[in-house]
């Protein structure tokens, strides 16, 4: 039996979706119960979701790639607009909650101290060009195709919006503070 067959026998998610620039300032708007229904309808058993931030943990058997692009386009026709999801194994997921390159940010600022999952892995010289917009004392590192930003002054004054952040990694970029990496593991539970 493979990892991702025994978490979803074990009753356990093997996947994590992270929806991007959901329910935000009124924009977007994607209720988690519908968001639950249409995971359902692809398959997908053992959904749950955390937060409206568009957060949803499910066992299923497709690969992350095809997963990211049903759930995509199942949002795109239900809501009538697009909605780019990247999802994560909890294997990856349960690595990226094991521990930052910022360890004194997980104590000191967990609410500035985010995770960004890109869709395709970061562009060569990422970290460098990222570095060039962080004005505002933000320290950034890319491990393991997790992108690692601790907004020591916040994230409101900061030059790496998701425009730049996009560009500069080449692909699209949602970032879930450190909190919710580890609300999301703790949902996911142990491995089996």
């Amino acid at each position: 039996m493979t990892g991702k067959a025994k978490s979803a026998a074990a009753g356990r998610p093997s996947f994590v979706a992270l929806l991007r620039g959901i329910n935000v300032g009124g924009n977007k708007k994607v209720p988690m119960a519908e968001l639950r229904e249409l995971a359902e309808k692809l398959g997908w058993q053992q959904v749950a979701t955390y937060i409206a931030s568009g957060n949803v943990l499910f066992a299923g058997k497709q690969a992350a790639a095809a997963a990211e692009r049903a759930l995509e386009q199942a949002i795109e026709r239900h809501f009538g607009f697009a909605v780019p999801v990247v999802v994560r194994t909890a294997a990856q997921w349960r690595a990226f909650a094991a521990g930052s390159p910022f360890r004194d940010a997980e104590q000191a600022r967990p609410n500035a101290l985010h995770l960004g999952s890109a869709k395709a892995a970061p562009a060569r010289g990422a970290a460098a060009a990222l570095h060039e917009y962080a004005k505002a004392g933000e320290r950034i590192a890319i491990d393991g195709g997790a992108i690692w930003i601790d907004f020591r002054n916040g994230v409101a004054g900061s030059k790496l919006t998701p425009a730049v952040l996009d560009r500069l990694v080449g692909s699209p970029v949602t970032l879930r503070n450190w909190k919710t990496v580890q609300a999301i593991a703790g949902l996911l539970g142990e491995p089996a």
